[in-house]
């Protein structure tokens, strides 16, 4: 590990087109485990002006089975199951906040492309006789943790979430009126032996009322950025070095889905660790709990950051292996990155001897973590890792697991 350098992570808002969609296909997953827990859900979206559209599997029996004759009209569909999907979006899109001419949530144009899951896919993942559920799908995951932060995440990634969570809040409530859903963030730090001590530059790029990219309104909004960014990042961190780019291209009034279209899955590490770990590659959103590239990189992220809070390392990386329709991983891997207070081979031991964790199974994972509950659609913006949500944390963010670590150690 390198003592001194920069580093670099982004963010984008909720009303970025991107997690626009991320959060309708959450948005269609909470809505089917909030009716069978056991649903499966592989909902992916799309935005564009005017319009969403989904596609993707699902099986969720209160919803769909194409195999009731007295649905058989409707293409398998229970009556005004369609119409509660649609609904759903419609919510979405107008929590997020757009009401705009080229993307409203009232008169947008609403497809949905959603059909039963595959029967080879369902022959794999459940569970039948002797053979225990396997994933949902073969895949390499990621967890990470680091001391940096009070919640144990990477700071260039924390920062840049805070800043657009504080003008979302801001716009909704009226603090900011000039704002627009639509913004990305992007905060650079200077680090001295590992630790983050000064912010270099600071991009922030926000979509705005008509008017705001010139003269006084101009000046109104920067100067409201500026101020929202010392609130946010640590005292002395702001210095005359610091490099501010704020609305840089200029005008900014055409955003969201209106301005670029947002597909599922495409801001994956600004959900995960913003570059400072590695990433397996699989997206979270859209996806129920069966899914090992949703499940298992939230239980890998739960080790991570229970280990970091043990004070057993300062920073912590662990890969997790999954072969598709097969319960057991196929390898787990931790690395300290050298700051470990104990062998790394030591703790994977230690985590394979937990029993509570169920061997890390998907059906464990899932059970420890109480993972089919309809609790994603807030994990889709602003990071699904190191922030609470609805007044508690998510339940991967938890730190119950120190002791059990503690004392599974040789």
């Amino acid at each position: 590990m390198r003592d001194n350098y920069l580093f670099t992570s982004e963010s984008v808002s909720e009303g970025h087109p991107d997690k626009v969609s991320d959060q309708i296909s959450d948005a269609i997953v909470d809505l089917m485990l909030a009716k069978d827990p056991e649903a499966r859900v592989a909902c992916e979206t799309m935005t564009t002006t005017q319009r969403v559209i989904l596609s993707g599997e699902i099986r969720c029996a209160p919803m769909y089975d194409r195999n009731r004759e007295e649905w058989a009209e409707n293409g398998g569909w229970a009556p005004g199951a369609k119409e509660e999907i649609e609904q759903a979006v419609r919510r979405t899109v107008r929590e997020i906040g757009y009401e705009q001419e080229g993307f409203h949530w009232q008169t947008l144009t609403f497809e949905n492309h959603l059909h039963g899951q595959s029967v080879e896919i369902a022959q794999g993942v459940d569970a039948a006789g002797n053979k225990d559920e396997g994933a949902g799908d073969q895949g390499i995951m990621f967890g990470f943790a680091c001391d940096e932060t009070p919640d144990l995440m990477p700071a260039t990634l924390d920062y840049s979430h805070k800043i657009l969570q504080r003008l979302a809040a801001d716009r909704k409530s009226g603090a900011a009126p000039f704002l627009e859903p639509d913004a990305k963030s992007q905060v650079t730090l200077r680090y001295e032996h590992g630790r983050p001590v000064e912010c270099t530059a600071l991009v922030v790029s926000t979509q705005h009322a008509k008017g705001y990219h010139e003269g006084d309104k101009e000046a109104e909004l920067k100067n409201y950025v500026k101020g929202v960014v010392a609130d946010i990042l640590p005292d002395g961190w702001i210095t005359e070095n610091t490099r501010w780019h704020i609305n840089p291209t200029g005008a900014f009034e055409i955003g969201g889905p209106d301005g670029d279209a947002g597909l599922t899955g495409r801001k994956i590490i600004v959900d995960t660790y913003g570059g400072a770990a590695p990433h397996g590659g699989g997206a979270f959103s859209g996806k129920d709990p069966t899914k090992v590239d949703r499940s298992a990189a939230y239980i890998t992220r739960y080790l991570a950051k229970n280990i970091v809070a043990a004070g057993l390392a300062r920073r912590c990386t662990i890969q997790i292996a999954y072969a598709i329709g097969v319960s057991e991983p196929l390898s787990l891997y931790v690395d300290t990155h050298g700051t470990g207070t104990v062998d790394d081979a030591d703790l994977e031991k230690a985590i394979g001897s937990i029993e509570k964790l169920g061997g890390l199974t998907p059906r464990g994972i899932r059970t420890h973590l109480g993972l089919n509950k309809p609790i994603y659609r807030t994990s889709a913006a602003y990071g699904h890792f190191g922030r609470k949500a609805e007044g508690d944390f998510f339940p991967w963010e938890r730190t119950d697991l120190v002791e059990d670590l503690k004392a599974a150690l040789p």
